[in-house]
């Protein structure tokens, strides 16, 4: 600010006269007596007005209150709107008819000019509560389905609608003042730089923060998920503000800040529609192609005996060793110890069936040939003698 500025302002706090007040305030009264003396009519027809819309936004408010009441969490519009309804103030409420009888009644500049301003407080401030209660009715409605009574959802909720206010009614104060004719150019970018400051200095604890709002608003995963995170498998125990804890399949508790969970890819076996395995088996090259033939047929068999979902089973490669076959199948749902014990039970079941079919499986072997100088063929071990069994007579 100037210097000049300054020394405007400065006298004009010298200057400032109370008597001057008063003769004002006099002045005001005295001019809405003879108003009403002279517009007396239209004055009435106006009041009388201004009553009912006062008493139907009072009847609006008590409705709000109620529905409230009947629902106390906020599940959807109708119960965020009833909420909304339910914080107007009587003041705006009395403001609106006292605007609406002034400019009726033909009433005098001061006395518009005073109704004006009390109305735009009264609005602005009144618009301000509706718009913080929209958003924090809209963030509720959007967490009560799983975590409810959370204690990281309680202590986000105490921070957003702290923000929510400040910044909501911020902007009301900033609206008021531009309205009083006011410079808040300053105001408006001391706000600013003070903001970016605090941003800087917590910038860590802001970033798990969202995190931990993201987790909570977006349900990547919920308490008591399975996830794989990274190298960490286990079951979610806690959603914290900073951090999450997991407690792994080996029994350790594992604890990750938001933000590091959140930059990587999280695997949410909780959410699985189904598990599918795949059995990977060889046969010997012994095996005769009908016999081959059969094998897809016998696998699709055995998974579907076990009731569960055939996918595909077929040849799929000469090995070094062996004729590769393979076969999938899903298992509905998420649980993994139903699909342990059956991809057991199935893998038992295709040995037992392959026994009974006298198809061998494979395994790795290797078969040397040696040969003469000439390239005769020779055994790498002593041809064994027919032995021929010698009957005696006893």
């Amino acid at each position: 600010m100037s210097n000049t500025t300054a020394a405007n302002s400065s006298a004009a706090i010298i200057k400032f006269d109370p008597e001057g007040a008063q003769r004002q305030v006099h002045g005001l009264v005295r001019d809405g007596v003879v108003w009403i003396g002279d517009h007396w009519i239209q004055i009435g027809v106006a009041v009388g007005f201004a009553a009912l819309i006062v008493l139907a936004l009072d009847w609006v408010k008590r409705w709000g209150r109620r529905y409230c009441e009947r629902q106390p969490v906020v599940t959807g519009w109708s119960g965020i709107f009833g909420r909304a309804i339910s914080r107007t103030n009587r003041f705006f409420m009395w403001m609106i008819a006292a605007k609406l009888v002034v400019g009726v009644a033909d009433a005098p500049s001061a006395i518009v000019k005073t109704t004006d301003f009390l109305f735009t407080v009264a609005a602005t401030f009144q618009a301000a509560i509706w718009v913080r209660e929209v958003i924090l009715g809209l963030v509720e409605a959007r967490t009560q389905t799983d975590h409810r009574g959370s204690e990281a959802l309680g202590t986000a909720l105490g921070l957003i609608r702290l923000l929510v206010t400040f910044v909501v009614f911020a902007i009301a104060l900033i609206v008021v003042l531009d309205n009083l004719n006011v410079n808040v150019t300053g105001l408006v970018a001391g706000l600013g730089v003070g903001g970016i400051a605090i941003g800087l200095a917590a910038q860590g604890i802001f970033a798990d923060l969202f995190a931990a709002l993201s987790i909570i608003f977006d349900k990547p995963f919920r308490k008591g998920d399975s996830i794989t995170y990274d190298t960490t498998q286990g079951n979610i125990e806690a959603i914290g503000l900073k951090s999450t804890r997991i407690r792994s399949f080996q029994g350790e508790e594992r604890i990750i800040s938001n933000k590091n969970l959140l930059e990587k890819e999280i695997q949410n076996n909780t959410q699985r529609v189904h598990r599918r395995a795949k059995f990977a088996l060889g046969v010997t090259y012994q095996t005769p192609p009908e016999v081959c033939a059969r094998i897809p047929g016998i696998l699709k068999e055995i998974v579907e005996a076990h009731d569960r979902i055939f996918i595909r089973s077929g040849f799929v490669n000469f090995g070094a060793s062996s004729l590769d076959f393979e076969v999938e199948f899903d298992s509905p749902g998420p649980d993994y110890v139903a699909f342990y014990d059956t991809r057991t039970a199935i893998g038992i079941e295709i040995l037992r069936r392959f026994n009974a079919e006298g198809i061998e499986i494979a395994y790795p072997t290797q078969t040397t040939f040696t040969a003469a100088p000439d390239g005769t063929l020779v055994m790498p071990y002593p041809q064994v003698q027919a032995v021929r069994a010698i009957e005696t007579d006893v």
